[in-house]
């Protein structure tokens, strides 16, 4: 190939790229590192090749182009190349590359060989079903992993579940006085197998409430109050909102959603509610 076909070629594929045509501005820049891989430039269109296929889905084939990228970008230095080849690799399961790709990144991953469990703090995720976003609470894994401690109320996600989310935030939420990031959804990575309940609950004080939340909590199981679901536009979802990580309510009658294997939910609820004066629980029903 010539290197006034390759420029041509290389235009298309950035025209491509403003356009989002992904697959049609992959092929283009494909076509000219077939011919030039090492040309000044070169580690760019391994960039943008194996971006477009990350944006396709592509897993195999972001990751083959990702570690060419990665191969011919600096290390230690937060270069995206890293990035975008640990999401893939991570999709992918291959964890020795994902673990050289995060350290490549310059972040500090667990010793060991196999797959990166470590605690990277606590995030927002929007998880993204079939167009429903809900943005749910989650204890990072590594840093495109993270498993949601919310009960999400999307019909088929579930407490537990572990999702893989992108790497650039696109809003915040607050609480306490410290701010997390949102991130969107990529994957769902590994499914839960804790069901979904509502029920509803009477307690003589906010004090009741938090005991219920620590009787399921304390064996990894999950409760939260319906009123911590808010609705919001896109728009809004994406800016900045002051939000509970816990449960923070009054006392009264109320709905919950809990998240506790079906032939232990019933009994836990009755537990909680013959330790203390005043509780008590009713309709009791499966959620997801």
């Amino acid at each position: 190939m010539r290197k006034s076909e390759a420029k041509q070629l290389l235009e298309q594929a950035r025209d491509f790229w403003k356009a989002e045509e992904w697959q049609l501005s992959a092929d283009r820049y494909e076509e000219v590192l077939r011919s030039f891989p090492d040309e000044e430039g070169s580690s760019i269109w391994w960039f943008d090749a194996a971006l477009a296929h990350k944006f396709l889905r592509n897993w195999e084939k972001a990751f083959e182009l990702g570690k060419e990228a990665a191969a011919r970008a600096p290390r230690g230095e937060a270069d995206p190349a890293y990035w975008n080849l640990g999401i893939a690799a991570t999709v992918l399961r291959d964890w020795p590359v994902a673990r050289d790709a995060w350290s490549g990144y310059g972040i500090t991953v667990p010793e060991g060989d196999g797959e990166i469990v470590g605690r990277y703090g606590m995030a927002c995720v929007r998880l993204d079903t079939d167009g429903e976003r809900e943005v749910v609470w989650a204890q990072r894994l590594c840093p495109t992993r993270a498993r949601v401690v919310s009960v999400p109320v999307s019909a088929g996600r579930r407490f537990g579940e572990v999702v893989l989310h992108d790497g650039e935030p696109t809003g915040a939420r607050v609480a306490e006085g410290r701010k997390h990031s949102v991130f969107d959804e990529i994957l769902l990575f590994e499914p839960s197998e804790l069901p979904t309940h509502g029920v509803t609950v009477t307690a003589p004080g906010a004090e009741d409430l938090e005991a219920l939340f620590e009787c399921f909590a304390d064996r990894g199981f999950g409760a939260e109050p319906a009123s911590s679901v808010k609705l919001l536009c896109t728009c809004c979802s994406e800016g900045s909102h002051e939000q509970k990580s816990g449960v923070d309510v009054g006392s009264g009658t109320q709905d919950f959603m809990l998240a506790a294997p079906a032939d232990q939910v019933v009994a836990l609820l009755d537990g909680w509610g013959r330790a203390a004066a005043g509780r008590s629980w009713q309709d009791l029903y499966p959620a997801g």
